[in-house]
């Protein structure tokens, strides 16, 4: 199943001279979801590969099956809501540990982490909130950590237009933890540098070495 964001046409207000809020719908779009269908196939599958679908333990286990992946692939909607910079704040905005629960579309098996959002402001500022609301709508469907990394670097640039993103995700996949080589702790590390985080030297190596800080000190 795949979705893509709906988002209002009107673009995001440039200058500070409003003092309004400027929200934007973030929505999946709607995919045809067939829960009884979805329950058939899982019990199919199960029977398959040898489990003992027709005993007391598992006679529900397709049913909770089928729920708990629609949990995982389906995005919730949510308002990218952004205010005027009236203040002129130009430093760096930098939101930390924020979860990341997703599903590796090679194996349709969950990884975990957490991803560290960060932005230098132009004209417009957001709300500390949406950084999460962001994070779970792309993380709720069938995804790379790669893609995941890039798309909410990307949904940032186009929507906030601030002068530079930063994006780093880090997470521990099951399909590596649990099944082939079972390397149970590795975590993979991914990055999304966009405009002066990613072109300026200085701006770069702050963002980094913030994020980089964070991780060890989550690791002691």
């Amino acid at each position: 199943m795949t979705h893509r964001q709906a988002l209002e046409e009107a673009p995001a207000p440039r200058s500070s001279a409003t003092l309004l809020p400027w929200r934007a719908a973030v929505a999946p779009e709607p995919a045809p979801v067939n829960l009884v269908a979805a329950e058939a196939a899982a019990a199919d599958l199960l029977a398959a590969l040898g489990q003992p679908v027709d005993s007391d333990g598992m006679i529900e286990t397709p049913r909770r099956m089928v729920r708990a992946y629609a949990e995982m692939l389906t995005p919730g909607s949510f308002e990218f809501t952004s205010f005027a910079n009236v203040e002129g704040y130009d430093e760096l905005v930098l939101v930390e540990d924020i979860p990341v629960r997703s599903v590796c579309e090679h194996h349709m098996l969950p990884f975990v982490g957490v991803a560290h959002l960060g932005y230098l402001p132009a004209d417009r500022i957001l709300g500390l909130s949406k950084f999460a609301r962001l994070v779970d709508f792309y993380s709720h469907r069938g995804q790379t950590q790669e893609r995941l990394t890039q798309q909410i670097a990307e949904h940032l640039e186009r929507h906030l237009a601030p002068r530079g993103v930063g994006v780093v995700i880090e997470a521990e996949h099951t399909c590596m933890s649990l099944r082939g080589v079972r390397a149970a702790g590795a975590r993979t590390v991914t990055s999304a540098l966009l405009g002066t985080l990613r072109t300026d030297p200085s701006s770069r190596a702050e963002f980094l070495a913030l994020a980089h800080s964070r991780r060890q000190a989550c690791r002691t």
